[in-house]
């Protein structure tokens, strides 16, 4: 059985986050969905709309297996502290995939930016 990983906050959980874990349940038949997700801060250090407690209820209602809290010292980071931490967990956990959405729906773009970002001295 597979272990696939989905890093989140769901403030609020909408639509896109239920078929974001649709699409992974039809993609992996058999499989352990695990969410890192933020408590009761964001990232951008906002208080979330709903409390953990409820978003983790939510989360397990529609299918997710086990969610765990991005520590607040983590989700109240810049996008690349939260992102590493997450995935910290997540590699802890064996997660055998990590699942995310995008607008682009292009992972050739997403790369070349990824490479950019990191080999672009003037994003240090």
């Amino acid at each position: 059985m597979k272990n696939i990983g989905i890093i989140c906050e769901y403030n609020p959980f909408h639509n896109g986050h239920l078929y974001h874990i649709n699409k992974i349940k039809e993609m992996f038949n058999d499989c352990n969905i695990i969410l890192v997700m933020s408590g009761n801060f964001t990232q951008r250090g906002d208080v979330s709309l709903i409390d953990k407690w409820t978003k983790t209820d939510i989360a397990l209602h529609y299918g997710i297996n086990l969610v765990v809290e991005l520590p607040f010292v983590f989700a109240t980071q810049s996008a690349d502290i939260f992102a590493k931490y997450s995935i910290k967990i997540l590699n802890e956990l064996k997660c055998d995939y990590l699942v995310f959405g995008s607008e682009l729906n292009n992972i050739k773009i997403l790369k070349e930016m990824a490479e950019t970002q990191i080999n672009n001295k003037k994003y240090d």
